[in-house]
């Protein structure tokens, strides 16, 4: 069984923060790609950022590069995401998503919604 939970998300007015979790399980956790996309209603699925399996490496989209950071927790397989100074375009759904370099398989997670709106 894999299962990816994120949690975290919510309303916050613009120039708000607020942090997203994805506790992950059934997998190899040390061993994948942790990333969060979002994705808005009627948009495509957008990349915002990742960290890498090794090295701790981390990538993130230029409209969100200044103020979202990723960090992963290996010893509670949780990955978080920081988001502050929250604009209303970044109004989405977010999704955790796992990708195990050893297997090559990806997995999901269910979404947690975030709304900035004044």
């Amino acid at each position: 069984q894999v299962h990816l939970e994120e949690s975290g998300g919510g309303l916050v007015q613009p120039g708000g923060s607020l942090r997203l979790s994805c506790a992950a399980s059934g997998f190899a956790f040390e061993s994948s790609i942790m990333s969060w996309y979002r994705q808005a209603p009627g948009k495509q699925r957008e990349l915002v950022a990742s960290t890498m399996n090794t090295g701790g490496i981390t990538n993130y989209a230029d409209s969100v590069k200044d103020r979202f950071t990723i960090t992963r927790d290996r010893a509670k397989k949780t990955v978080y995401l920081q988001m502050n100074s929250l604009k209303p375009e970044d109004t989405a759904v977010y999704y955790c998503k796992a990708l195990v370099m050893t297997i090559f398989r990806e997995y999901w997670g269910q979404g947690t919604q975030v709304t900035v709106s004044s």
